[in-house]
């Protein structure tokens, strides 16, 4: 049975961040809904994995902020919406949503957008910028933290007669599911890594970024190290500094700095997230600003680890306060090595108890299976 939803997501790059795989996730559900699915992009890693017989991709310079740019690809996007009969446009971001806000206008097709996180701004014209990602005729925040902010900073630009609503990320808990994974492929990482597990392993993921909160972790380290009076831990900080060696380098400095140097490991990239945690013991996100969503958090306790993370953001939505994990007070690191120590000193049955609950939380809230199945009953009353 065929269904006349067709639906055209627009997205800069498709990689393996949180809006992405959003994008593919949803382009994927679609079509076993019997919806025709489509996505325009400029590229990305995560493109090679796109069944081509249930997704069309279409490639176009749609991460570029040039407005000749944005001007000419808005003008492609009304072929492709005429040419493929297209129902819902739905954009992932604000250069490519402008080139879709002026294509829905011209043939009159419903624009849908997701605000994936707290963009900056200082003055007018780099909110006006940002204001396209409100414009449309159904407009989706990831969090309740999302949905506060747009709330709080772009009320003027909210339409009332337009739908405004929370649908949570989600994330494969198939995938991030601690049975599927081998002893063989746990212990070839360990050796990949040269760690020993005879000691608690604290994981740290994300890419290397002030923001993340990498600094404060370590000092919350050394805190740990002087508290118990021995190394009782290995960490591993896993993430690519994308270009930001100063700041690499400035985190190095501090492991030496404080004697750390043996015990902290900085991995670039996993190939196998779902292992990384599998090998590990405790998962910290000390981010110093709010995250929109907090992946991490999420993924954590799909795979039955303890979780710590600033209490800011999408992780006050996502954990439930020492129940499937912890939160500490953001910005301070001997918050976070209370925290670490209490979750280190726990005994056995009260961290898989935690670990338990925390994969309950995830399956009952942050399925992406839920997430999918709310964006496509969205679009069907958007058109309905």
């Amino acid at each position: 049975m065929s269904s006349n939803i067709n639906v055209l997501q627009v997205i800069p790059k498709l990689g393996y961040g949180g809006a992405e795989t959003g994008c593919y996730d949803i382009a994927h559900f679609l079509p076993e809904n019997n919806c025709k699915s489509f996505i325009v992009t400029s590229g990305g890693e995560l493109t090679k994995f796109i069944d081509r017989k249930k997704v069309k991709l279409i490639r176009l310079p749609v991460h570029s902020k040039n407005p000749l740019m944005i001007l000419m690809n808005s003008i492609i996007l009304v072929g492709i919406i005429l040419v493929f009969n297209i129902s819902i446009v739905h954009a992932r971001s604000r250069a490519p949503a402008w080139s879709c806000l002026f294509a829905t206008k011209i043939t009159r097709r419903k624009f849908v957008t997701t605000f994936h996180g707290t963009y900056n701004f200082r003055g007018k014209l780099k909110k006006f910028y940002n204001s396209v990602m409100v414009r449309s005729d159904l407009v989706i925040a990831g969090s309740n933290f999302i949905f506060s902010h747009i709330q709080e900073n772009y009320p003027e630009f909210l339409n009332s007669k337009k739908k405004f609503l929370v649908i949570f990320r989600g994330i494969n808990v198939d995938y991030f599911d601690p049975t599927t994974k081998l002893e063989t492929d746990e212990n070839k990482l360990l050796e990949e890594w040269h760690i020993n597990n005879k000691k608690k392993i604290i994981l740290m993921p994300g890419r290397l970024t002030s923001w993340k909160g990498q600094e404060l972790f370590i000092e919350a380290l050394n805190l740990v190290k002087i508290e118990l009076g021995y190394e009782a831990f290995h960490v591993v900080i896993l993430g690519s500094d994308q270009g930001r060696d100063m700041y690499k380098k400035r985190l190095i400095n501090l492991t030496e700095k404080y004697n750390l140097k043996d015990q902290i490991k900085f991995v670039d990239h996993c190939k196998d997230m779902a292992l990384a945690y599998n090998i590990s013991d405790i998962v910290v996100s000390a981010s110093i600003e709010p995250e929109a969503f907090g992946r991490v958090a999420v993924e954590a306790q799909s795979m039955e680890k303890v979780i710590i993370a600033s209490n800011i953001g999408g992780s006050n939505e996502t954990i439930i306060n020492e129940k499937t994990g912890f939160l500490f007070e953001s910005g301070d690191p001997g918050a976070l090595s209370k925290k670490i120590i209490q979750a280190m000193t726990m005994d056995e049955s009260s961290l898989k108890l935690m670990g338990k609950e925390g994969r309950k939380n995830i399956i009952k809230k942050f399925n992406v299976e839920k997430m999918c199945f709310s964006t496509y009953s969205e679009y069907k009353r958007l058109l309905n």
